[in-house]
């Protein structure tokens, strides 16, 4: 059974309620939606809600034996600009989770668009997607969602909530980046000094580039304007890491850079 127009109404607003008080979910807020439409529809309606600009968007990646029930290999979450932070040298980076919910960080490249494609673009290649990208830099996204269950309900649950993200943590550019074969760079992700994983973004279909362009699509389908600056997370290329309050998670990037925060629960 599907939610109907007013339950997905209903569903995005107790996510966003639950958001705003810092309060945990014990079960989703209504009937799970089972097609792309109905996730994306409930994540449409949740973001007028939320009422917060929109400084990027994250990109996560589906695997079977979702991949063949969804149709699509990556689903996409807003990335809201009070929940963006540039770390800074000496400065402890801090990233926000919801107590009693689902905590985890991910190491990530984020691409930042210089502008969207022209009008009447509905696809493009790779080539064309790279041509729209002004810089790209390392991060980490800090995923978390008010109910605890979100990650292992699938990706469609993860969709109708922000698609999993509470926040983004910018890291350094990284030059010459079309150069840099930045794709192939073994990425490896730690917790309090831990390993947790290690990877690399070639894993992704088509790399990070390919996540860029799945995102430009979706929201072009979805009539949602691009604008200039827009951030795009592309996907964990270490894993997902549950983290939970006064952890701190690292992500070392190749031999260029590393990048760390420190998780705390939110507060309303």
């Amino acid at each position: 059974m599907l939610p109907t127009i007013a339950e997905a109404k209903s569903i995005a607003e107790a996510f966003v309620d639950a958001r705003r008080k810092a309060a945990a979910l014990a079960a989703y807020p209504g009937t799970e939606p089972v097609d792309l439409q109905t996730a994306l529809a409930i994540q449409d309606a949740a973001i007028p809600l939320f009422g917060e600009k929109i400084a990027g968007w994250k990109v996560g990646r589906i695997n079977s034996p979702w991949l063949e029930k969804v149709g699509v290999n990556r689903l996409p979450g807003p990335i809201f600009a009070k929940n963006v932070q540039r770390a800074k040298a000496g400065q402890q980076s801090v990233g926000r989770i919801f107590e009693g919910g689902f905590g985890a960080a991910e190491a990530e490249f984020v691409f930042r668009l210089r502008c969207g494609p022209g009008a009447g673009v509905k696809t493009l290649s790779l080539a064309e997607t790279a041509d729209l990208v002004d810089a790209v830099f390392i991060g980490i996204e800090v995923a978390s969602s008010p109910f605890a269950g979100i990650n292992i309900r699938g990706p469609l649950v993860t969709i109708s909530d922000f698609g999993n993200n509470n926040g983004l943590i910018l890291g350094a550019e990284i030059p010459d980046w079309r150069d840099s074969q930045l794709a192939d760079w073994n990425v490896a992700a730690t917790i309090d000094g831990e390993a947790v994983g290690q990877g690399a973004a070639s894993a992704f279909p088509d790399g990070p580039l390919g996540s860029v362009r799945y995102l430009i699509e979706n929201l072009l389908a979805r009539g949602i304007a691009i604008e200039p600056g827009l951030l795009i997370s592309t996907g964990a290329v270490t894993g997902v890491h549950e983290i939970t309050d006064g952890q701190v998670f690292e992500a070392k990037f190749g031999d260029f850079d590393a990048i760390n925060c420190k998780i705390a629960f939110a507060t309303a």
